[in-house]
Order: C-alpha cells, then sequence, then structure tokens
C-alpha cells in the first residue's frame, strides 16, 4: 500500500500554567472520553543509574467521534487536538493532580504504545520533584500493540512475541502513512525544540488516535450484539488485510452494504440519570469511578469496548527502582577517562586528509562506509553519485567495520560514539555524523569533506546495491524485456519518451526523468542558489 502523507496537526505547546495553551488543554480533558499519550526524554546513558527525566508529554485527545451514527463511516473531519506538555518549563507540581485524574479516570480510556516504561520514567520525573507517589496507575488504558494483534485475528491476553511490530510498522500497515522516526533518540531536554520535534512529537501520539478509530470501526460487529443498536454488519475477511485496513472500512462489501452502526448520541448520555446504561456498567463492576471529575462519560460504543478489551497499567514498587547491573568491574581511573574524552573529542570534528587524497596515494575518488546508525544516509549519497557501502554483515563488529573500511580506503561514517573509543583507530578513519535528519546528514558530510557535486553525477550509482549503471541507456522494449520476472515497471511509462538505465551489479533498473527530478528537488531544497 502506497504511504500518503499525514494531514496537518493542530498542535499547542504549552509552556506555563497562565497560557492560553494550558487553559485549553485543561478544557479538553474534561471534553475527551479517548486519549493518546506519550513521552520523550534525553536518550539514556550505558550504566545510569537513575531513571532518565522526562521532559515532554504529549497528549492528544479527541473531541468528538469519529464514527458517524447513521452510515458506520469513518467522518473525514477530525475533531482532534495534540497538546504537547514542556515538563522542563512547567512546575510538575502545577500539573500533577491534573494528570493524576485523567490516568486514573473511568471516563477515560487512554491509548499509549508500549506505555509502562514511559510511566515508570513520568513517575520517577514527578517524585524527584515532591508530587508524592507520582503516578501508580493507567486505567482504562489499551495498548497499540493489542489493537495491532486484534486487527490480524491474533489471540489478546497472551504473552506478545519478543519483536513485536514498531509503531512505525504499525502506521504503514493499519494508515497506510509513513511515521518517520528519526528523531527519537534526539535530545528532547535541549531548548528550543525543533520544529522537527515538535510535529515528531505530535504525531506520534495523534497515531494512536487514528488507529484506534480503525479498531473501533473493525470490532464494532464483535462488541454490539444483532440485538444491541448494531444494523447492516457486513464482515470483513482476513485475507483483504493486505489491502490496507482503512482501504477495507471504506468500500462497500459485495452485496452493496456499507458497514453500518448506530451508537448512542452523546446528549442523551449526557442527559441520562443514575439508571442509565453506563451507570449499570459500573455497578457490574466494569470500571470503578476513583474520582469525581467533571468529565464527559464514555459513549456507548467506547464503554462497551472497556468492558471487552480494556487493560490497565499498574505499577509494582520494583518497577519504581532502577535495575542496576550485578557485574563488578574494576574502577577505571581518572587518567584513562580523560585520555578517552580527549580521544573521544579528536574524532568529533574531521581533520583529514581522507584516505582517498592523492596525497597519500589514493584516487580521488571520495568513498565512505556507512554503519547501521547511518545506513540511510548511504542511499542519500548514491543519489549524487558518491560511493557509499554498507556493511558486509547485518549486524558487524566494531573491528570488522574499521578493517573494511581500512581495506576499501573509506571513511567509516557513524553515530556511534562507542566506535571512536578504540585505540586502533586513526584519525582520517572515522568521522561521527552529528545530524539526525537524512538530508541533513547529507549536507553535512558533503561540507565536511567538500565534495563536489555535478550534473553527471546524479543517479549515476544504484541506490540498491552502490553499483554503477550500464553506460548505454536502454529502450522501453528493452527495458521491459529485461524486467521480467524480475522488476514490474509502471503501465503508465509506456507512452512515454523515457530512457531507462539498469545497474550492472543488481540490475534493478531505473527511469532517468523521474529519479533525476527527485535528487534535483532534494539538491535545491537543501543547497539553494
Amino acid at each position: 500500500m502506497d504511504c500518503k502523507v499525514p494531514k496537518p496537526l493542530k498542535v499547542n505547546l504549552v509552556w506555563s500554567t497562565d497560557s492560553p495553551e494550558f487553559t485549553h488543554l485543561s478544557w479538553a480533558l474534561t471534553q475527551s472520553s479517548l486519549i493518546g499519550v506519550d513521552a520523550e526524554w534525553k536518550p539514556i546513558r550505558s550504566h545510569q543509574s537513575d531513571f532518565p527525566t522526562v521532559t515532554l508529554l504529549q497528549l492528544a485527545c479527541q473531541l468528538g467521534p469519529r464514527l458517524n451514527s447513521e452510515s458506520g463511516e469513518l467522518n473525514e473531519l477530525d475533531e482532534s487536538v495534540v497538546f504537547l506538555v514542556d515538563l522542563s518549563l512547567i512546575p510538575p507540581s502545577s500539573i500533577w493532580e491534573l494528570l493524576k485524574e485523567v490516568f486514573d479516570s473511568p471516563d477515560v480510556l487512554k491509548l499509549g504504545f508500549k506505555f509502562k516504561q514511559d510511566l515508570v520514567y513520568l513517575s520517577s520525573t514527578f517524585c524527584s520533584q515532591g508530587c508524592e507517589s507520582g503516578f501508580e496507575r493507567l486505567e482504562p488504558y489499551l495498548d497499540i500493540t493489542s489493537i495491532y494483534n486484534h486487527l490480524h485475528h491474533k489471540h489478546l491476553g497472551r504473552k506478545l512475541p519478543r519483536e513485536t511490530k514498531s509503531l512505525a510498522t504499525i502506521c504503514k500497515e493499519v494508515l497506510g502513512i509513513s511515521l518517520s522516526k528519526e528523531l527519537q533518540c534526539s535530545d528532547w531536554s535541549h531548548r528550543p525544540l525543533t520544529e522537527e520535534q515538535i510535529n515528531y512529537a505530535a504525531r506520534d501520539a495523534h497515531c494512536l488516535l487514528e488507529i484506534f478509530n480503525i479498531f473501533q470501526a473493525k470490532v464494532a460487529q464483535e462488541v454490539f450484539g444483532a440485538g444491541n443498536s448494531c444494523d447492516n454488519i457486513s464482515e470483513l475477511h482476513s485475507a483483504t488485510l493486505d489491502l490496507g485496513l482503512k482501504k477495507i472500512l471504506e468500500k462497500p462489501d459485495v452485496r452493496n452494504k456499507n458497514i453500518s452502526f448506530k451508537f448512542g448520541e452523546a446528549l442523551d448520555i449526557v442527559r441520562a440519570t443514575a439508571s442509565s446504561p453506563y451507570s449499570q456498567f459500573l455497578s457490574q463492576g466494569v470500571v470503578s469511578r476513583l474520582s469525581c471529575r467533571n468529565t464527559m462519560p464514555m459513549d456507548e460504543s467506547l464503554t462497551k469496548i472497556v468492558k471487552k478489551y480494556g487493560e490497565k497499567i499498574i505499577l509494582k514498587e520494583s518497577d519504581r527502582k532502577p535495575k542496576t547491573s550485578k557485574k563488578k568491574g574494576k574502577r577505571k581511573s581518572s587518567v584513562v577517562v580523560v585520555s578517552r574524552e580527549k580521544q573521544f573529542d579528536n574524532f568529533s570534528d574531521w581533520q583529514g586528509p581522507p584516505p582517498w587524497d592523492l596525497s597519500l596515494g589514493g584516487d580521488g575518488c571520495p568513498k565512505f562506509l556507512c554503519d547501521v546508525m547511518v545506513e540511510g544516509l548511504a542511499k542519500h549519497l548514491r543519489c549524487v553519485g558518491i560511493d557509499a557501502a554498507i556493511p558486509r554483515s547485518k549486524k558487524p563488529e566494531p573491528r570488522e567495520l574499521i578493517d573494511q573500511a581500512s581495506k576499501e580506503n573509506r571513511v567509516l561514517l557513524t553515530r556511534d560514539a562507542k566506535l571512536l573509543r578504540h585505540q586502533y583507530l586513526i584519525k582520517n578513519q572515522i568521522y561521527r555524523v552529528k545530524s539526525l535528519l537524512k538530508n541533513e546528514q547529507l549536507r553535512e558530510v558533503i561540507e565536511t569533506f567538500e565534495l563536489k557535486i555535478s550534473e553527471d553525477q546524479l543517479m549515476s550509482r544504484c541506490t540498491k546495491c552502490n553499483g554503477r549503471f550500464i553506460q548505454k541507456p536502454l529502450t522501453t522494449e528493452e527495458a521491459v524485456e529485461a524486467a521480467k520476472g524480475f522488476q514490474r515497471i509502471p503501465n503508465c511509462l509506456f507512452d512515454k519518451d523515457l530512457e531507462f538505465w539498469q545497474c550492472m551489479d543488481c540490475n534493478q533498473l531505473y527511469w532517468e526523468v523521474l529519479s533525476v527530478i527527485l535528487v534535483l528537488s532534494m539538491l535545491f531544497f537543501f543547497f539553494p542558489f
């Protein structure tokens, strides 16, 4: 399924309790029965004895139902808003009570992605600021991994496999959107936040709401029985999941009947008395009212989803203590620490000349080796004609990387600070990339090594394997013949007067016009004239 460009979000950066954004947040929390939560912190360094300090809390509030009560289809209008609460500027004690009520409230379903660790760090951050016990629980709660497993007809309640899907993968499969995770390990304690960090943080929380909306529409036929306000339900077969869940829900079935559900009106629920169906669920022990927070109660569909699929996170005493390693090592002298810090500083800035320099007996052609942390940078370098290899094995040892770079006269590009500490490194063999985004990394490498990029170099290398193209371009007929059983050429290209190029190493086919336009657009954006 092709990835779509995510729609712009309504984002409010909450940095003070006196700001209009905080007032908006307080109001939104009373109007939302569905909230996506996420947290960000400065990346943890190895052997850290304390939990990291959470510096940003994301709250995505859905202010209105996305399912149309008449047709059962998803409304195009998205009445949601995202709040980024800056915990480095707002005293945690001033918002602790507000957040605790939300986390404990039975009227609010909280969504998260493997949020237990986030809750541990968040609780530790608030405890360190004198907020009593921090946060002990999150209930009712629903994890996106559980939603994904249910959408794929896996059994809920069972222990998930160790290698679960990432949030980016789930977003691509369920929503058809690409969720970049490049900024996940950026420094979230540094202020001000960049525009890219703000967009990343907001998107991370908002996608939880979107995935749940797909889930709600998919499982409504299971939550509501034939006699419980359900009408014209059509079955979705597991074989059609590959088409994309969102597309399936928007398509009619073979009988041309759209999925349709009847939900109780929110206004009726608000006006209901203590004898309402919602109160009956409370008496049956579905949820327990832990606070007297003045919020809108859940509508009938959410209440039944909580009853059937709801989870909870409860922190134990052992969860509140950082797990320290039991291995005892020798105490390192301060002299060694200082010398390694100096070595790290020496390699942080490029000192050259590079191994391909003519003065060192090189051929003058820049060559790089991108380790697994900057593997995506290799494709960007290949787009502009730079020789950029990747490690031979999937999990190479540091010595393997350094040996490969040395034998092939390449500069090793990495973001791994540990690699810079090895004693057998030489100063012109490795460079630590500072930028996080791939396009910015490309610009950094071009500027640092003073690379000359000409028009002839664009798309002169295969982005797949780093190989060179066959010198003579192929005609459409030759390209179709070369692609048989290997690669599909879009039909829309057959009536175009295009030249095709083929990699001599992996046989991958490219068509010149579209590829060059793509590369030129990238270069003009980052290197404006």
